[in-house]
């Protein structure tokens, strides 16, 4: 039996922080308890508006070395300054929109191929830190994750969940299936997420290409009601 990775993305901790303004919530206290629940890495994404992850927040987290830091960013030259200097475990390249609540998909590879190629050249001159792309579950982006030199991909599930809950998933279920074994024949690490809960992650949990599941929205909101703990065992029983 495989034994899946979670990483839990902890943006929204923040955002519910920044609403008053004040230090609690302590994100140092939020990932020592991750790692109490044995969650294996942190996604923490920050955005060119910092509307919720701030510097000092991924400063604070990198230098706690708590668990392993997997930074989401735009492919602009300050996040890759800011990736440099911190040296976070992982980077994984996302696009990014003033105007979006969150990521609505997945990168365009091919329509930024050359500012990626410059992105990623100089981020794997810091050879300690892993990198991936959060791309569609389509053949062409993932050849050309390929040909980038990435470590691995993180195929968007948005769609599939969304589709979940009107009962119309298969296709798209189908689609990721064949891109993560496709991903996975070429030598690329297979992560997921966005989107997935409790109803819809065992689909893609099933898919035995995918090693790693990164998922936060859905953790901090039922935790409201089942408590942080006992979320990250309901998600680590259906993992493991």
């Amino acid at each position: 039996m495989k034994k899946l990775s979670l990483g839990v993305n902890i943006d929204h901790f923040a955002t519910l922080r920044n609403q008053r303004k004040e230090v609690y919530i302590d994100l140092i206290d939020v990932a020592k308890t991750l790692k109490k629940m044995d969650v294996n890495s942190i996604t923490v994404h920050l955005r060119e508006d910092r509307r919720h992850i701030k510097d000092n927040d991924l400063e604070n987290l990198v230098k706690a070395n708590i668990l392993p830091i997997n930074l989401e960013m735009a492919p602009t030259n300050e996040m890759k300054k800011i990736c440099k200097t911190l040296s976070p475990f992982a980077c994984c390249i996302v696009p990014e929109k003033r105007s979006e609540l969150t990521t609505e998909g997945g990168l365009d590879v091919k329509n930024n191929l050359s500012n990626l190629e410059s992105i990623l050249f100089d981020i794997k001159q810091k050879k300690q830190i892993r990198t991936s792309l959060f791309i569609e579950p389509d053949m062409n982006q993932i050849k050309l994750a390929k040909k980038l030199g990435v470590n691995a991909i993180e195929i968007h599930t948005g769609k599939y969940s969304n589709l979940f809950e009107e009962g119309k998933y298969n296709n798209e279920l189908k689609k990721i299936t064949e891109a993560a074994n496709f991903a996975h024949n070429l030598g690329l690490e297979v992560h997921a997420g966005h989107g997935l809960n409790l109803r819809n992650v065992k689909n893609i949990i099933d898919i035995k290409s995918i090693s790693e599941l990164n998922i936060g929205y859905s953790i901090v909101a039922q935790s409201i009601f089942s408590g942080l703990e006992n979320v990250i065992k309901m998600y680590k029983k259906l993992m493991n």
